[in-house]
């Protein structure tokens, strides 16, 4: 009885755990790769904000202060998503910002002390959309300069 008690213990019990994975581990795998391949996807996805250069800290400040104005009741769509989306609009089925041809100049210009002039020129293979907005930074108001920067100025300050 001894000795088939010994082998009983030599003899390392088959763990069903580690058969379980056997069989699956192919399955496992390939839906972790269609997770990783769906998520890169997501995370390289370019926007506006990809195509802007590097800014000073105060000019950080007053492309901020444009940018995400978000109306008067301070909610709802800020400027970057209605420019985003005026360029969704004009090239429907189609990734425009993953275009060789697609540019955006981004300038700021000081105007004195307290107010910067923004222009903004989105070039692609259709054709250029500009944007020039003033921007005052103490009182954080932003006056447009021209009929494109104004209906998203009146998008921004109308949206529900």
């Amino acid at each position: 009885m001894d000795k088939e008690d010994k082998k009983k213990e030599d003899k390392p019990k088959k763990s069903n755990f580690k058969a379980f994975l056997r069989k699956r581990a192919p399955f496992y795998l390939a839906g972790i790769a269609l997770i990783a391949i769906s998520a890169y996807g997501v995370l390289t996805e370019k926007n506006l904000e990809g195509f802007f250069p590097e800014f000073t800290s105060e000019e950080e400040q007053i492309v901020d202060i444009l940018m995400k104005y978000d109306g008067p009741n301070e909610s709802g769509l800020t400027v970057m998503q209605a420019i985003e989306n005026k360029i969704k609009e004009e090239y429907p089925d189609e990734k425009v910002f993953d275009n060789k041809k697609t540019k955006v100049e981004l300038n700021i210009l000081k105007i004195n002390s307290d107010e910067y002039r923004i222009i903004l020129n989105f070039q692609s293979h259709k054709g250029a959309i500009n944007y020039d907005w003033n921007v005052n930074a103490n009182s954080e108001k932003i006056i447009s300069n021209n009929p494109e920067s104004k209906y998203i100025i009146n998008l921004v300050d109308f949206y529900d």
